[in-house]
């Protein structure tokens, strides 16, 4: 695992999808966040699976080799009543989780749920809410695109305030 230096600890969360995978950057010193970058691995519906697989693969190697984070934040895949769809994210999951791992990050998960009361202060928030708290507290002048992307950020900043109750992290 990679070691941490002293000063800001740079996390990227990850947002796990097949089509759309969002990822972003914070750096997190004394409290303080700030915002690195974000984006999307974006993938076409008309490929084969395996191909999308590489290249969400492929594409978040990139994004490493690139902000060079000390750790990382997955959301948890939540059960949907489409199990395609389903099935699809859990593959990308697994593809992010082992090229995060094989980078040398700690992957620290986080259920949806996790995310909402750690950004929000509510579990049960919405999307909107949770988009508009992430560019609040990254001091944004703009709420952070695609959805994806947004959730990734709101990941990073769960993994940031949940450390400071687990000493070590």
């Amino acid at each position: 695992m990679k070691t941490r230096n002293k000063g800001p600890r740079r996390i990227i969360g990850v947002d796990p999808g097949l089509a759309s995978t969002g990822w972003g950057v914070i750096d997190f010193d004394n409290q303080r966040l700030r915002y690195v970058a974000h984006g999307s691995i974006e993938t076409k519906a008309e490929l084969p699976r395996a191909e999308r697989l590489f290249f969400i693969y492929e594409g978040i190697r990139n994004v490493l080799e690139i902000y060079a984070p000390a750790e990382s934040a997955v959301e948890t895949l939540y059960f949907a009543r489409n199990k395609t769809s389903a099935m699809g994210v859990a593959e990308a999951r697994g593809v992010l989780c082992m090229a995060l791992f094989e980078y040398g990050l700690p992957v620290r998960e986080f259920t949806p749920n996790a995310i909402k009361q750690a950004v929000v202060g509510q579990a049960k928030a919405e999307k909107i809410q949770v988009q508009e708290m992430v560019r609040l507290l990254l001091n944004l002048t703009f709420i952070p695109e695609p959805n994806h992307a947004a959730d990734a950020l709101a990941s990073a900043i769960c993994a940031a305030h949940t450390a400071l109750l687990v000493p070590g992290i």
